[in-house]
């Protein structure tokens, strides 16, 4: 239930110095892409509301994260779920989704950043109220259980969100940040300014090669297995798909993957992006025989779009922002893959 604690890596992941990743800057408008709205960039003097929709965090948690978005030139709303706690929940359902609409509904919030995954946006997401957002859309912000939030934004009201590390990943001390946290944490910035994103990662033997070009959208496999049928079942005809997870057997990655095939959420995509994914170990004497690239590549043997390994997205160090809901291009080529917006 609690995804902030992880368990072992699989063995398909690529040490951080193998990447080279970079953000490039460039300005952008408030405009369209697919039907997708894009919510406005920030600038100084703008504020980013903090609430908790699923999991629990102290308001000590959240003060590196704090400082370090003020000192980016942003003003911070804390929301009262922040140091609420029902069990491993950030407040009762009701006062989460007061929160939540209170974020969503706040004209002065200009994006709002979740504080942690956890569970929880799944027993809430039905009776929050979006009109006013749909009216005025603002930045969201977050991963993993956040997932569910992506989802049903993009496929009910077509309005791009980022998918990105929250206030649990801040460095307590920016000075002694690893470079990886650093660069990571600034992407969220950069994502919330405007600027167009590039992301580029070496070549896995294991990648297809081809050019995508599509709406980007996903998020947490098991989540979006979980949406499955319901009114914030994830829509792939057309777009890029990324998946990740952590905390899960390999037999369960290969049950999510066929859920997407026979559901059809494979076949129309034009490209598909892997990210990072920590494994329980399998039981001893009842191992499952399949890596995670077997699994994925025998789901996607019958199409011909791009496929990529070890990109720098989930519950590790390497976790870019990445815009759900907005254009980009994927190219996997024999010398490395490049993800950008456009």
């Amino acid at each position: 239930m609690n995804r902030k604690h992880f368990l072992s890596i699989i063995p398909v992941g690529i040490f951080l110095n193998a990447f080279n990743l970079k953000s490039y800057a460039s300005s952008t408008e408030n405009t369209h892409y697919f039907g997708s709205r894009i919510p406005a960039p920030l600038s100084n003097g703008d504020t980013i509301g903090i609430t908790c929709p699923a999991g629990y965090i102290t308001r000590e948690e959240i003060e590196p994260a704090v400082k370090q978005m003020e000192s980016w030139g942003f003003n911070i709303k804390i929301g009262k779920t922040v140091g609420a706690r029902d069990f491993t929940f950030g407040g009762t359902d009701q006062e989460r989704l007061e929160d939540m609409q209170a974020m969503l509904d706040d004209a002065g919030v200009n994006a709002i950043m979740c504080a942690r995954g956890g569970y929880g946006a799944i027993r809430i997401v039905d009776q929050l109220d979006f009109s006013r957002f749909k009216a005025q859309p603002k930045w969201l912000i977050g991963f993993s259980d956040i997932t569910v939030l992506h989802c049903h934004i993009n496929s009910n009201y077509h309005i791009a969100s980022i998918h990105s590390k929250m206030c649990n990943s801040f460095p307590s001390n920016w000075d002694l940040a690893e470079p990886i946290q650093v660069d990571t944490i600034n992407s969220i910035r950069q994502a919330l300014t405007g600027e167009k994103m590039k992301y580029t990662a070496v070549y896995n033997v294991n990648n297809r090669t081809g050019i995508a070009k599509g709406e980007l959208i996903g998020g947490n496999l098991r989540c979006i297995e979980n949406l499955a049928g319901s009114k914030s079942e994830i829509e792939t005809r057309n777009k890029i798909l990324f998946v990740e997870d952590t905390g899960e057997y390999l037999y369960s990655i290969d049950r999510m993957f066929y859920n997407l095939k026979r559901s059809g959420k494979l076949d129309k995509l034009k490209g598909l992006i892997v990210g990072g994914f920590k494994l329980k170990k399998d039981d001893e004497g009842d191992e499952f025989g399949k890596t995670i690239i077997e699994i994925v590549m025998d789901k996607v043997s019958g199409y011909d779009y791009p496929v990529c390994f070890d990109f720098p997205v989930g519950h590790q160090k390497a976790n870019y922002a990445l815009k759900c809901g907005v254009k980009h291009i994927l190219e996997v080529t024999s010398t490395g893959t490049s993800l950008y917006e456009i």
